[in-house]
């Protein structure tokens, strides 16, 4: 499912989980995302918490380089660093 988030776009690990099938299973799509062994065929850093923050600072190589990736791609911010999930929130396949 996480590779389907289109560039620019983000989501949640709760949405992930209920797109999978499986509602409550919010920490282990964190759990298999921060696991990931395909590298960037997977684009984990497109998915946040559901306050749009980034993740803790052992992933991706640091929380700076979550936003690096995301600021490439045009995810917008709000002024406190989280990612503006009004604007660019993907909720599934269409």
């Amino acid at each position: 499912m996480v590779q389907q988030i289109p560039p620019g776009s983000v989501c949640t690990y709760g949405q992930i989980a209920l797109l999978c099938g499986h509602p409550r299973a919010a920490r282990a799509v964190g759990t298999a995302l921060k696991n990931n062994p395909y590298g960037r065929a997977v684009p984990c850093h497109r998915v946040l918490n559901c306050r749009g923050e980034l993740a803790k600072e052992e992933a991706f190589g640091g929380s700076w380089n979550q936003r690096r990736l995301l600021l490439v791609e045009g995810v917008p911010f709000l002024p406190d660093g989280r990612v503006d999930l009004a604007r660019c929130m993907w909720l599934g396949p269409a």
